[in-house]
């Protein structure tokens, strides 16, 4: 399966999700971080089904909920945050969903169902400090051992916690023993990984 794992800046509209799609007709899967579909939703069905790929990601309602759209534009997944996520199936792989803080509040405890083969972890804005960027890549870790499942995360290229004034954008995907297959600390250069061959490419 091949996965396209974006950064993008928060905006109104779907534009980035839009040339992403376009760009890159190949892919199974675009990751995008939480919140930011807003309100976007009919319009991110119609990129889905015109370009027969799975959306993950985020929106607000008003407040942040997790949504999986399939290849046709159905939506197999949509459940506020905090909330019990089931997994759902696409390309044959079974899907898990953290979103954001979920990570460090309740880690996978709310995955219901089968167990997940790949966790997608959808991220609003970036690390607010250096020790938190290494607090949640070390929660990431043990969640991926404990469940023995791929987790990947990736949150917005801007933004700040709290307007606390500091962002580092973060992606990153941790193989079923905990081993990095790639890290991106402020670094938000889009990421393509075939989970088959193992390649990671990034992209601009």
């Amino acid at each position: 399966m091949k996965l396209y794992i974006g950064q993008p800046t928060l905006e109104k509209t779907i534009t980035q999700l839009e040339q992403a799609m376009r760009n890159y007709t190949d892919i199974d899967v675009i990751i995008y971080p939480e919140g930011y579909l807003n309100e976007n939703i009919e319009g991110a069905q119609e990129l889905a089904k015109a370009y027969s790929t799975s959306i993950i990601t985020g929106y607000r309602k008003p407040k942040d909920w997790a949504i999986i759209i399939n290849d046709v534009g159905e939506i197999i997944l949509n459940r506020a945050k905090y909330e019990a996520s089931p997994v759902v199936q696409i390309n044959n792989y079974n899907i898990g969903f953290m979103l954001c803080d979920e990570l460090v509040l309740q880690g996978t405890s709310k995955i219901t169902g089968t167990a997940p083969d790949l966790i997608i972890h959808p991220i609003g804005v970036g690390m607010f400090s250096d020790e938190q960027f290494d607090e949640w890549l070390t929660e990431a870790k043990r969640l991926a051992i404990e469940s023995k499942a791929v987790i990947i995360g990736a949150s917005h290229a801007d933004g700040s916690y709290r307007n606390c004034g500091i962002s580092i954008p973060i992606a990153y995907g941790i193989a079923q023993d905990g081993s990095e297959i790639f890290v991106s600390r402020n670094d938000i250069r889009s990421i393509l990984y075939d989970t088959s061959t193992q390649q990671v490419v990034y992209v601009e």
